[in-house]
């Protein structure tokens, strides 16, 4: 009874985004005032179905109702309540009524904040989330409904994949659907700008909370993802540039593009055009994500449909906004006031640059993902598109736009001149070619490129002290007395671009001076790795809630963690009838030492370890990011009327 309530006020929700889609709409084109009331209602009233119907789904799994479909292939009686409650959105259907609810709790909270908004273009807004919200609806109905029955029911499930039995993936789909959704809102600002007579000049502020919004999400989406497979996939790598990895990267790279442009149409009333075409494409990008993880073109871990027809429809989806909204884009872009002019030497002019850089990898990403994919579909062979690839293009693209990044702040607006930045950075300079040559000298065989990458980053850490320096240096003894006080617009770049520097030295120091270590080897054989001492102690079978596994003990001999006893295991998903391998990690300042048990050789046991160093720093530098993130929107939200919009 409770799947078919469900179900019911599904299908009612989608009878609610239609409304919301098209009798607004109507209303604007008769010159009537009840529409944008008639679409705050209904996008309100639609996240409330789809929180019931959410729930009942939730309430299916929890409770192991084995007559819906989807809770006997993604659930089993023995697992633990939190992999009940992640299986939810750990399959397909489940995964896309929540995509669903977070598209839906956007727009109900845009209707509750655009108090202050033109009706018209705050009415346009809701609209465009009405279409959207409709599309996916029907989506879910008609083609992945989350409440279909099996009849009889079955006694036991099939349960869930077993790698995505681990608490990081309770959060890491929600934030990445966040993320994804979340630019939803700044495609429907852009087909509101677009389509409004004389569109306000403020657009671009009211746009920009809900980019950063979206970007935070991501942020941490895709950090949490990376750190998922780097403990859980038991390979010791963080990113292997999977086509769905890459699918995320896109709009996030496009997504950081729209944060920096967004801002100088704001302040200085220019990059409108390109601005609002990021917008597009951001969410064009988002969507084509969606694509490729259910449309069955792609097989990963990280896929979840294999379905062609599924696939035609998000392909539909993604044709009629894209293409509808790229249409909208070259015929009404005349409406737009010109762009300010401003020289090439100047905040306009670096945040420009930069967005160029961005643009590129952006594009070097996607025709790498997708490139493959094409010859195949066109049946002219098959191809891989690596690691390599993405290495050797992605590098050079990072490498300028991290050098220009420390200089826009810095510099004034409009027209500015180099010398006063470039004395503020000389010691940052002095510091990073210092250490490049040391780099250079000491360590052979490391890549240039790495070497100037680390040197880069330097670049940018200390350029983003010297910002916060400068941002900080008006407010004098307040720093001490009432540093609660401070403005968070203070702390909101450096923080993100200091963040994006130590994850930059994170990835280069993990991927260029890490040790490995492979021996297959008896109880009490001792080993090396990265200068480190361990004595492998054998293997006990250990009994988990709903797995057996086969537990290592690997002790540490030396320091800095003489007397540990790191614990890899193999475990055993009888319900599922597969097996994961659960790494074993210890950290400290200097790195993470990362050890695997594999399979027996005769009396002997397979034993892999690596020593990564300052991997850590990847997953700090993306919560500071993320943090950073967090100020800027902080100090958005705490505005009243048009601006917190």
């Amino acid at each position: 009874m409770i799947a078919e309530i469900g179900h019911f006020v599904l299908v009612m929700a989608f009878g609610v985004a239609l409304v919301q889609a098209f009798i607004p709409l109507w209303a604007l084109y008769r010159g009537q005032s009840y529409g944008r009331d008639l679409a705050k209602r209904a996008a309100q009233l639609q996240v409330i179905l789809l929180a019931i119907s959410f729930a009942a789904l939730t309430y299916g799994f929890l409770r192991s109702d084995f007559s819906l479909l989807i809770v006997y292939a993604n659930s089993h009686e023995a697992k633990p309540w939190i992999y009940k409650f992640a299986g939810v959105w750990g399959n397909h259907e489940g995964s896309m009524l929540l995509w669903t609810l977070i598209l839906a709790a956007y727009g109900a909270f845009f209707a509750q904040r655009a108090v202050a908004l033109p009706d018209r273009f705050a009415t346009m807004v809701l609209v465009v989330q009405g279409w959207l919200g409709s599309a996916f609806l029907a989506f879910l109905l008609f083609t992945s409904n989350p409440f279909a029955r099996l009849l009889p029911a079955p006694f036991a499930g099939r349960g869930l994949t077993p790698i995505l039995q681990d608490p990081a993936l309770a959060a890491h789909p929600p934030l990445l659907y966040a993320g994804y959704v979340g630019f939803s809102m700044s495609f429907a600002f852009a087909i509101a700008v677009l389509t409004t007579d004389q569109p306000s000049r403020d657009w671009a502020k009211w746009m920009r909370p809900w980019i950063l919004a979206a970007w935070i999400f991501l942020t941490l989406g895709i950090a949490l993802g990376s750190f998922w497979a780097y403990y859980e996939l038991g390979w010791g790598g963080f990113w292997f540039w999977d086509p769905v990895e890459n699918a995320s990267l896109m709009p996030w790279l496009s997504g950081t593009a729209l944060l920096h442009s967004a801002l100088v149409a704001e302040r200085r009333d220019t990059l409108k055009r390109w601005t609002l075409l990021l917008a597009i494409l951001t969410f064009s990008l988002s969507l084509a994500g969606t694509f490729l993880v259910r449309s069955g073109v792609l097989t990963s871990v990280h896929a979840f449909a294999n379905d062609p027809e599924r696939g035609i429809f998000i392909l539909a989806i993604l044709a009629l906004f894209t293409g509808g909204a790229l249409a909208l884009y070259g015929r009404y872009l005349p409406r737009l006031s010109e762009d300010r002019s401003f020289a090439p030497v100047s905040r306009e002019g670096l945040l420009l640059a930069n967005n160029i850089f961005l643009a590129a990898a952006t594009m070097t990403v996607f025709i790498g993902t997708i490139y493959p994919l094409v010859l195949d579909a066109l049946d002219l062979g098959k191809i891989s598109v690596g690691a390599p690839y993405f290495n050797t293009v992605f590098g050079p693209l990072t490498l300028p736009f991290i050098i220009l990044l420390p200089l826009g702040p810095l510099l004034t607006w409009q027209a500015g001149r180099l010398i006063a930045p470039l004395n503020a950075l000389l010691i940052a300079a002095l510091a990073s070619l210092l250490l490049v040559l040391g780099l250079w000298i000491t360590q052979a065989g490391v890549p240039l490129i790495a070497l100037l990458l680390i040197g880069g980053a330097v670049w940018l850490s200390l350029g983003a002290l010297a910002d916060l320096a400068q941002r900080l240096r008006p407010y004098g003894w307040q720093l001490v007395r009432q540093p609660w006080r401070l403005p968070a617009t203070a702390f909101s770049a450096p923080l993100a671009h200091a963040g994006l520097a130590i994850m930059i030295i994170g990835v280069i120091a993990a991927s260029m001076w890490q040790s490995e270590t492979v021996v297959a080897a008896k109880a009490g054989e001792t080993m090396e790795v990265a200068g480190r001492q361990l004595r492998f102690d054998g293997v006990r079978e250990v009994e988990g809630p709903n797995y057996q596994a086969e537990q290592g003990q690997i002790s540490y001999l030396s320091r800095p963690h003489q007397g540990k006893v790191l614990l890899p295991e193999r475990r055993f998903y009888q319900a599922e009838r597969g097996q994961t391998t659960e790494a074993a990690i210890t950290s400290d300042i200097s790195g993470h030492l990362y050890a695997v048990i594999g399979e027996a050789v005769a009396e002997k046991r397979v034993l892999r370890l690596w020593f990564h160093p300052l991997v850590a720093l990847i997953w700090i530098g993306a919560l500071l990011m993320a943090l950073g993130g967090g100020f800027a929107l902080r100090a958005r939200m705490s505005k009243t009327g048009q601006g917190a919009a």
